[in-house]
């Protein structure tokens, strides 16, 4: 699953963005990973490990809930189970 997240350009500022990507692991444990940064600057980049699903799709949530908060919007969301 993939939601990009875009923020309004400022002044003289590009947009910023922030991506989230959870991915099954080969140990059937979760990896979600964080991206945001300026479009077309340096990027920021986490990575944390989850046991189950549910735990990675409740840490993807409050990570895109909490980005909404800060003026984020959501420009597309891929995936099964992707979020509206």
């Amino acid at each position: 699953m993939r939601i990009y997240l875009q923020a309004p350009a400022g002044d003289e500022r590009p947009p910023r963005f922030y991506q989230l990507f959870l991915q099954e692991d080969l140990l059937g444990g979760w990896s979600l990973m964080r991206k945001w940064g300026y479009q077309g600057g340096s990027v920021t980049v986490k990575m944390e490990h989850h046991e189950c699903r549910e735990d990675a799709d409740d840490a993807l949530m409050r990570y895109r809930d909490a980005q909404l908060k800060r003026g984020y919007r959501v420009v597309f969301a891929e995936g099964e189970g992707a979020p509206q």
